[in-house]
């Protein structure tokens, strides 16, 4: 596929989504919350809250902001209690897609994705439906400036499973385990990081031809917006020029 970037793809336009900087703020603290109430508000002990942190910061949130998210997790201060929940579906031509949810009310939020399925001709499907084609990992974008040779030397000596050369930048594939280890050496290093997160790769992908994409890449749009949507993974390919 020419010019396609499988990180840049996997979930759809994240500068699109960064730009909503208030809805992107609440998704995180939501995690954030989520995080220290599962695993507790020490960000050195949890590795899970850590993650929601560093990517707080990454997004200019601030720091009393994420600090009273742990507090609320933790019970400290008084707080919606949020639960975790996963949707799975296929969109016509095949794409499998995830759709990761947090809410204070399933009874709101389920009937609203099942609604954006059926308008885009998808079907909302029963759990492990789709999970089966993902796994997660731990992928740490670098900007191509750095030379392969160092990105690699970084990476796998801190236990890094692969490197890639993907749409002009250097993906560092890990396992969840050890994904906080790599990404402490990467940015010891001082290696300039584009995107760090745990994600869902897709172990098969589905080619989306150009007829099915404006109407594919609307329903991620519409999908993402939903205050309660944390992610949207999916293993749709195609092409970056006919994305526009």
């Amino acid at each position: 596929m020419s010019g396609h970037s499988k990180w840049s793809t996997i979930k759809h336009k994240k500068g699109a989504l960064d730009a909503k900087r208030g809805k992107l703020w609440t998704k995180i603290l939501k995690e954030i919350t989520v995080a220290a109430r599962l695993g507790g508000g020490d960000v050195a002990s949890n590795p899970r809250l850590r993650l929601a942190v560093d990517t707080g910061k990454a997004a200019n949130l601030p720091k009393d902001n994420w600090e009273r998210a742990i507090k609320k997790g933790t019970g400290e201060l008084e707080g919606v209690t949020y639960e975790e929940v996963a949707y799975e579906g296929r969109f016509p031509g095949g794409v499998a897609i995830i759709v990761e949810a947090m809410t204070d009310n399933k009874n709101r939020t389920t009937p609203e994705i099942r609604s954006y399925f059926t308008k885009f001709n998808g079907e909302l499907g029963t759990v492990g439906s789709a999970a089966y084609l993902f796994t997660k990992q731990g992928q740490i974008v670098v900007d191509a400036e750095i030379s392969e040779d160092r990105v690699m030397e970084v990476a796998l000596e801190a236990g890094a499973e692969d490197v890639k050369d993907e749409g002009g930048a250097w993906v560092i594939q890990t396992s969840p385990e050890s994904y906080q280890a790599v990404k402490d050496a990467v940015d010891a290093a001082g290696l300039p990081v584009i995107e760090a997160k745990i994600i869902m790769a897709p172990s098969t992908s589905v080619e989306l031809s150009a007829d099915k994409l404006k109407s594919f890449l609307k329903f991620v749009d519409i999908v993402e917006d939903n205050d309660d949507v944390q992610n949207v993974w999916h293993n749709a390919e195609y092409d970056e020029d006919e994305a526009g």
